[in-house]
């Protein structure tokens, strides 16, 4: 037999009196967190179009386009100065966040995964001990890790910026913290109990599970060190190992110091800079879903 609903729908307009009203002060503000984040991009979308003369005395304005919009002509300074160098140091940057990142997300995968899921001697302690270095700037350990890398040799390497990328605090916080509320820990022993070993468990049980969480981990491990600047900084001594961040500060020290073309490097950093961002609106962009499945299951949580 079946069962016949003796439930009332509910009115529309009942239903949008239900409806959390939108406060205009609320909308405001965020209207105004809006314009303050995106006039930044906006200025840099503006001032890259423009040449030389567009930029120190050109009729649009700041926040406007020139007369004279030369996307092709910016672009096409980046791709012959200096031998292109510029497009160079794009792909070391890729090259040093793709591998940083992904060594950075799986030592906090591992990690995360031991804390959250196995007991042993002094796990407490190396945990507040891990967030304690959160705290440290990263400004103040790079002349140590300089020291340590110059005694083995590896300064002036692509190493010396990729192998202190693989750490990641934070990175083991997020995961310790997602994995101790979304792997269960009954379905771990169901399959211990089933026969599989500990590595079977983790590829097959715990790992699909983790995927919104190593994106996000892995996105922010790699925008930054797309970002990073003074570790290399310190260093790389040779121009062709530079990443873009670095390669644009070259550029400005010598535009500033009006040495190598003096004014006319401007408008070759300011489109340097646009170009830099696009693979970073990309990733967000490419990865966003995972992103943001891990963050509201973070919530549900």
């Amino acid at each position: 037999m079946t069962a016949i609903s003796t439930a009332r729908p509910v009115p529309r307009q009942a239903a949008r009196r239900r409806r959390p009203r939108t406060s205009p002060f609320a909308m405001l503000f965020l209207a105004v967190l809006v314009v303050y984040f995106l006039t930044p991009l906006w200025w840099l979308v503006v001032a890259s179009s423009k040449n030389v003369q567009g930029l120190f005395g050109g009729t649009g304005g700041a926040l406007w386009f020139d007369r004279n919009i030369d996307w092709v002509g910016n672009i096409r300074g980046l791709l012959t100065y200096d031998d292109g160098i510029y497009f160079q140091w794009i792909g070391n940057s890729a090259f040093y966040a793709i591998a940083g990142g992904l060594g950075a997300t799986a030592v906090a995968v591992l990690a995360g995964y031991g804390f959250a899921k196995f007991e042993f001697p002094g796990r407490n302690l190396t945990f507040a001990l891990l967030l304690g270095s959160v705290m440290v700037p990263l400004t103040a350990l790079v002349i140590p890790t300089f020291i340590l890398f110059s005694n083995m040799g590896l300064t002036d390497t692509v190493w010396a910026v990729i192998l202190p990328s693989f750490l990641s605090p934070f990175g083991v916080y997020l995961m310790r913290v997602y994995i101790a509320d979304a792997v269960p820990s009954e379905l771990m022993q169901a399959a211990r109990v089933d026969g599989a070993s500990e590595v079977r468990v983790f590829f097959s049980v715990a790992l699909p599970l983790m995927r919104p969480a190593i994106v996000t981990v892995l996105l922010l491990s790699v925008v930054a060190n797309w970002n990073n600047y003074f570790l290399p900084l310190a260093m790389l001594n040779n121009s062709s190992l530079y990443p873009v961040t670095v390669g644009i500060g070259l550029w400005q020290s010598l535009a500033s110091s009006n040495n190598g073309g003096g004014t006319s490097l401007w408008n070759l950093i300011i489109a340097g800079a646009l170009v830099s961002v696009i693979p970073l609106i990309a990733a967000f962009l490419g990865l966003q879903r995972y992103w943001q499945g891990g963050l509201s299951l973070g919530s549900l949580k």
